[in-house]
């Protein structure tokens, strides 16, 4: 009896171990408003992701069809954001080494920014 509760006890540990690693991971996080939707996903395919690195946004522009998921990964060491304009897609803040994702939904043409450091320029074109 002794031996099955030691078993279950073990068990039990390792299971509440593994889900702590797991919500303890780094996240995605992202904000959106009109023409964009967020998700926390994995990263996206290849020709998706924007890459942010030595304060500057890669590809530029980062061309992409209506609906794909757009990954974003910050690279630095500080803090950025990838920031629509005209306010229709914000990821929030993206820590260094960090990722967001949002999906676009609509076809256009979004120039952004990062709110942190206002230098930072960029562009978002989404076709049909």
């Amino acid at each position: 009896m002794r031996r099955a509760v030691r078993s279950s006890l073990v068990v039990i540990t390792a299971v509440v171990f593994v889900l702590g690693v797991v919500g303890c991971s780094s996240s995605s996080h992202s904000k959106a408003a009109s023409g964009a939707t967020s998700e926390s996903t994995t990263p996206a395919a290849t020709g998706t992701t924007i890459a942010i690195k030595n304060f500057e946004y890669s590809p530029n522009p980062l061309k992409v069809k209506v609906g794909a998921t757009v990954t974003v990964r910050n690279t630095d060491s500080t803090d950025h954001t990838v920031t629509a304009d005209k306010g229709s897609f914000d990821t929030g803040h993206i820590h260094g080494g960090g990722t967001a994702t949002f999906t676009v939904t609509k076809a256009g043409t979004y120039p952004y920014h990062c709110d942190i450091h206002q230098f930072m320029k960029g562009v978002l074109e989404v076709t049909g």
